[in-house]
């Protein structure tokens, strides 16, 4: 006599893709993300006219200087004649002078836009900060035309 031997079931079968059950989750993701995009919208001024001023909030902004200089600053000063361009990653826009390009003074900027001052002679003040290619790294908290 032969017996058969059955395995026991080992795998078991899925459950129905209910679409009934999952659709108010889909639906709360989709209204989530949405909401976030409107509020990163709001926030960013689109939508409430934000401003169009090139610097940063409480920044004097006007054609001949830019930025706010605090009353105990105690940063660095440089005269030139501003200029696009960095070197090595260093800096946004430069500082021209007679003395050669080993005088010059490279620019950056979380305060101030530097780049409507370009091609004139101008004043400007901030911090120095550490650099590594660049003779002077300056970043700018105000800018004021000279001539």
């Amino acid at each position: 006599m032969e017996t058969q031997f059955q395995a026991p079931q080992m795998l078991k079968s899925f459950p129905k893709f209910d679409v009934k059950r999952i659709s108010p989750l889909i639906i709360g993701a989709v209204i989530v993300v949405l909401l976030g995009l409107g509020t990163g919208w709001l926030v960013s001024g689109k939508l409430t006219g934000g401003s169009s001023a090139k610097g940063a909030p409480g920044a004097k902004v006007t054609q001949t200087e830019a930025g706010v200089l605090p009353k105990d600053f105690k940063g660095d000063n440089a005269t030139g004649t501003l200029a696009e361009g960095g070197i090595e990653g260093e800096g946004r826009y430069h500082l021209t002078s007679d003395a050669g390009p080993s005088h010059y003074v490279y620019l950056t900027s979380s305060v101030v836009d530097l780049g409507s001052f370009v091609g004139k002679k101008v004043q400007v003040w901030g911090n120095t900060l550490a650099a590594k290619s660049a003779p002077w790294l300056m970043d700018v908290v105000m800018i004021k035309v000279v001539q």
